[in-house]
């Protein structure tokens, strides 16, 4: 089992990477955060998770523990296999997978692309026993006051304040010290993708 792996990211492709370790070349699957974050000739360490099939053997890399868990904690869920739990985590934070799952709100699951609507709700179910939503709500996430206009904005516009968060938490880094404006186009943007 490879449970880890720390080299130089030599290419970065559509959902993956290939990561040199020591002159050995592993294609990795990535979340799109991931990607995004890393740049070709970077120096990377990813917690991996090895998904063994009859004809192939896949691994999937994450930065952090939690976002593996997670990943762990999807692929319990029935009939997800690490290809839709990897789109999930390319589209929501851990964060926003929690809160939905913890407040029962479906339908952002549902934004994902290749999640219905039912696919959405048993996700939600199979996993309410499966996160401590303690850890959830236990550090609030500051908001600014521009942050706060953002979530206003979008909840005007129809969007719980779960999916409104979970846009915010999602744009890029450079976006964080834009306008509210920006962000506000920024995060529709985001979710018309979904």
């Amino acid at each position: 089992m490879i449970g880890s792996l720390r080299g130089e990211v030599i290419e970065k492709g559509e959902g993956c990477l290939l990561l040199d370790v020591n002159g050995v070349g592993y294609i990795v699957n990535t979340p799109a955060p991931v990607l995004d974050q890393v740049e070709v000739g970077s120096q990377l360490f990813v917690r991996t998770f090895l998904h063994v099939r009859e004809n192939a053997l896949t691994l999937f890399g994450f930065t952090e523990a939690e976002s593996l868990e997670m990943f762990e904690a999807l692929l319990s869920v029935q009939g997800i296999g690490p290809k839709v739990a990897l789109a999930i985590q390319s589209h929501l934070s851990n964060e926003a997978i929690q809160q939905a799952v913890a407040r029962g709100e479906a339908a952002i699951l549902a934004r994902v692309p290749g999640i219905g609507p039912k696919k959405a709700k048993q996700i939600a179910f199979q996993l309410k026993g499966k996160i401590t939503f303690d850890e959830i709500f236990s550090e609030p996430v500051p908001i600014s006051d521009d942050d706060g206009e953002v979530i206003a904005a979008l909840t005007t516009l129809g969007y719980s304040i779960v999916e409104a968060q979970a846009a915010l938490q999602n744009l890029p880094q450079s976006a964080k010290e834009e306008g509210v404006e920006e962000k506000i186009r920024l995060a529709l943007s985001s979710m018309a993708k979904l």
